[in-house]
């Protein structure tokens, strides 16, 4: 019953227009605050499925790292203890340093990266070559597939290039105190191709042999940096990682794709939800035109409540009504504000409308991704909010005492 009186006081012309425009204004402030936090949302969301869809191309689905140290150990045996676990499609063994390469009078820093024969099955670097092939080449004739903008920074053109490139690596064991030259090694290797993913990888990493590596940095047979691991199915991850970290013991750390880029998913979920935040206060300061015209609305119907009362109405039943008044302007703002938002994403996804300024992402556009908890999470977050605008002028209405005079 409380519903059909507060939808007939929603719909109802009030004797004081100032009520109808403030109810139409928090309504319009709604919708407004309503439709922003799930553009921005679905942005952030589409944002990151980007990011991590470029990460992927690069990262393992779970990697082994020592949990002090630079290397860890891992022999034959204990390699097809892991593959026992089941669900693994790939697993590569890594060896990964800082390196200087030189090209003439030309030379950068890089993270060089030594990966075996099924560094392929764990890795999508090799679907991402921009010029030549991906060839790491074997240990007495290794080769380099270089980052993009390595590639660049040393001067070749890494398909065409034909003299090899000076390559200078830290040795595990030297005697640098006596002889700092006895602390690098030197090696040359040719150049294979390039790759581009994403300039956090094109602008630091080279691919090239893992034997080529380890015999420059002196390592021991069973010394890697890393082990890599790709699973049948991505999303077992977590668990994989538990019985995996389990079975090696304290001395390794096992990682998901997520903890090895902990730091970068960490801020774009912060920056997603400070900025949910701030829309939020939008919603808040509605919240205040909400009280204003609900308090206004419960003096205009004091003989209306008065009747109430004189037919049997208690407080709760008049404290129902008023309360459902609030939720009704929340209702219609939030509605109205995700339809429009809903357009606005069907249009970007189909049309690509809105343009990303300036030419240095891989994409022109702003990607959006629309995710079912944002919509409940921004409606739930509106009539949080409306119900606590509403319980003061609800609580006042039912409080009135019963008068029939005029």
């Amino acid at each position: 019953m409380y519903l059909k009186f507060a939808w007939r006081y929603f719909k109802a012309k009030k004797s004081t227009n100032a009520i109808n425009i403030i109810s139409w204004v928090t309504a319009g402030v709604i919708a407004f605050s309503t439709m922003c936090q799930v553009l921005v949302l679905s942005v952030y969301n589409g944002f990151e499925g980007l990011v991590q869809s470029l990460y992927s191309n690069f990262y393992a689905d779970v990697k082994v790292v020592p949990d002090r140290g630079k290397t860890i150990f891992l022999t034959a045996e204990q390699i097809n203890t892991i593959h026992q676990l089941g669900g693994i499609k790939g697993i590569s063994l890594i060896a990964e340093e800082k390196a200087l390469l030189q090209n003439g009078e030309q030379q950068t820093v890089v993270l060089l990266k030594g990966v075996d024969a099924n560094f392929s099955k764990v890795s999508g670097v090799p679907k991402k070559m921009l010029h030549g092939v991906f060839d790491p080449g074997t240990i007495n004739h290794p080769k380099l597939i270089l980052g993009a903008g390595i590639e660049s920074a040393i001067g070749v053109q890494a398909e065409k290039n034909l003299f090899p490139i000076t390559v200078f690596l830290p040795k595990k064991t030297s005697q640098a105190n006596s002889n700092p030259l006895a602390a690098l090694s030197e090696g040359v290797a040719n150049t294979s191709g390039s790759f581009a993913i994403q300039q956090d990888f094109d602008n630091k990493y080279v691919i090239t042999n893992i034997d080529f590596v380890k015999q420059q940095m002196n390592y021991a047979p069973n010394e890697f940096s890393s082990l890599e691991i790709s699973l049948i199915n991505p999303d077992q991850a977590n668990k994989f990682t538990e019985a995996l970290q389990k079975m090696l013991g304290s001395k390794y750390k096992v990682l998901t794709k997520f903890q090895q880029n902990a730091s970068l998913f960490n801020s774009m979920r912060l920056e997603k939800w400070v900025i949910y935040a701030v829309l939020t206060l939008i919603l808040i300061i509605a919240a205040f035109n909400m009280i204003g015209a609900l308090t206004m609305l419960v003096l205009e119907k004091r003989k209306d409540i008065s009747v109430l009362q004189s037919l049997g109405a208690d407080k709760n039943l008049i404290k129902k009504i008023f309360l459902s008044e609030g939720l009704l302007l929340a209702f219609t703002g939030a509605g109205t504000g995700i339809g429009l938002a809903l357009i606005i994403c069907f249009l970007q996804l189909k049309f690509k409308i809105i343009k990303l300024v300036g030419n240095s992402f891989l994409i022109d556009y702003f990607p959006v991704k629309l995710v079912l908890t944002d919509f409940l999470l921004v409606t739930l977050t509106a009539l949080i909010i409306a119900f606590a605008a509403s319980w003061f002028p609800a609580k006042k209405a039912s409080q009135q005492t019963f008068n029939l005079k005029s």
